[in-house]
């Protein structure tokens, strides 16, 4: 018989410290607001990325309250918590009505990542592939969730490039692309890096003509743009598209993490799911990728979307729209910016323009803005497929909140550029300089630095300056020199130093 341990309980007795759980669960809530005064603020308008605030206080109550009521809720299984299938019933036929899609059928996920998976997931076996059997059709601009599931699910992903100036993929260009093994072609509405839409009507008629799967990526913006006027069509609307993806968690408004799947047809949806009775416990059928998984996300989705409904969603989207023309007329009027394509909105991007008598570095400029007030989002240039070479930009995100601050952010945009006007881009740091040398030198080759040790990473990244010991958050990092290491070095370099940084930033 095995004897209990020195620090067993006795299950009939109360726990020792109960007397003492409020005053800890008091200290762990002081000690989480310490670490809360160390983030980005999420709402007021100060960051362009990855915040969506609404400005409405009504929103974030009714998302809490919802969350908390199902805080115990295991959406395993709708048939014991009947609410889980209650409420994504509810979105889904809002998200059908919103898209255009009476007919459609689809699931509430985690988040946009989660979307795209399953997306490629559906398409390749419904298509009856296996790893390695099938490729995708995506323009360059298309998210890097598609990569990643890509690289999970043994889908070759073909890159097509898109024109540098407009940065919307051309129609002709996805159609060369597709080759006998395609089972899905994706593409934006709007893309993330640009905010531009892709031309969806014209890509359809080559998916339907060839009987292609075609998934339009509008976790982005997909409930701004449904209430943006002007567009061409772009969802369910369009013969040929087969699926949609689109985050209640970004201009849904919803906390994170939501977003909806939906998919023209019973089959298509069908095949995204995981089922199996073939072991010795409970039947499980998974249709998205968690098996257990928190209602919370679901229920404060759901519950934002009734608060709003169709006339709430559509006054937030013309606040947006109000501050998106300001900012656009801001940038277009400081020489040496650019903003880059023809935005649908509600995001842009702005790049140095070449052709003025004294460019702005955007990337100088966007931390100079950073440094008044507004946290901006850097991107580095990028070389395409074919060689040519989409430039690098600074990326802002553009919300309802953003109109009640939009005068002393165009105001800030235009002094930023002129505090940086004529000065020389940022250099990597020297460190990074020197390995980049060893690159073209060939001193150094990609798989002997794809090879170092976790250790040896953190090295070079400490020599760089690039401490993930010192954690003083993004106002600590340097990133215009951060995003011209990225452009110096081999992405797959950057890529595992990053993956580096991130893992020992994170460790205790």
């Amino acid at each position: 018989m095995t004897s209990p341990g020195p620090d067993a309980a006795d299950p009939t007795q109360p726990l020792a410290h109960e007397p003492d759980l409020k005053e800890r669960a008091d200290a762990a809530l002081r000690e989480l607001a310490g670490y809360r005064s160390t983030d980005a603020p999420t709402h007021g308008g100060r960051v362009l990325s990855y915040v969506y605030d609404s400005g409405l206080e009504v929103l974030d109550e009714v998302a809490a309250s919802a969350a908390r009521l199902v805080q115990s809720v295991n959406g395993l299984d709708p048939t014991v918590f009947g609410s889980v299938a209650a409420m994504e019933r509810d979105l889904i036929e809002f998200g059908r009505t919103t898209f255009h899609g009476p007919d459609a059928v689809g699931s509430v996920t985690s988040g946009g990542t989660e979307s795209c998976l399953l997306a490629v997931k559906a398409a390749r076996d419904r298509a009856g592939a296996g790893p390695g059997q099938s490729s995708m059709v995506l323009p360059t601009t298309a998210h890097a969730a598609f990569l990643k599931a890509a690289e999970l699910f043994g889908v070759e992903a073909i890159r097509v490039p898109v024109p540098t100036a407009s940065t919307a993929v051309r129609a002709n260009d996805i159609a060369d692309a597709i080759r006998d093994d395609t089972i899905l072609v994706v593409a934006s509405a709007p893309n993330y890096p640009t905010g531009v839409l892709d031309p969806i009507a014209e890509i359809a008629e080559i998916t339907r003509s060839r009987n292609l799967a075609f998934h339009v990526d509008a976790c982005l913006g997909g409930f701004a743009l449904a209430w943006w006027d002007g567009l061409p069509p772009w969802d369910f609307r369009v013969d040929g598209v087969t699926s949609l993806s689109a985050d209640l968690h970004k201009y849904g408004y919803a906390p994170k993490g939501s977003s909806l799947l939906l998919h023209r047809d019973r089959d298509r949806h069908r095949a995204q799911f995981f089922s199996i009775t073939d072991w010795p416990g409970y039947p499980i059928v998974n249709p998205t990728l968690l098996g257990s998984r928190s209602a919370a996300g679901l229920a404060s989705a759901w519950a934002v979307s009734r608060t709003l409904g169709a006339d709430g969603y559509a006054a937030l989207t013309g606040r947006i729209r109000h501050a998106f023309d300001a900012v656009v007329t801001a940038i277009d009027g400081i020489d040496g910016l650019r903003v880059v394509g023809a935005p649908s909105g509600p995001v842009l991007a702005v790049r140095t323009d070449p052709e003025a008598s004294e460019p702005v570095d955007t990337h100088l400029w966007g931390s100079a803005v950073s440094a008044r007030g507004f946290a901006l989002q850097a991107q580095p240039a990028f070389t395409q497929p074919d060689g040519t070479v989409l430039p690098a930009t600074t990326h802002l995100t553009i919300t309802p909140v953003t109109d009640s601050v939009v005068d002393e952010l165009v105001e800030v945009l235009s002094l930023a550029a002129e505090e940086v006007r004529g000065a020389p881009a940022r250099l990597a740091p020297e460190a990074l300089r020197e390995l980049a040398g060893a690159f073209d030198s060939g001193a150094v080759t990609l798989d002997q630095a794809l090879a170092l040790p976790s250790a040896a990473a953190e090295e070079v990244l400490i020599a760089a300056g690039i401490d993930p010991h010192r954690h003083g958050g993004a106002s600590d990092l340097d990133m215009p020199a951060i995003i011209a290491a990225v452009e110096s070095l081999p992405r797959p370099v950057t890529a595992r130093l990053l993956a580096e940084f991130l893992a020992a930033y994170c460790s205790p």
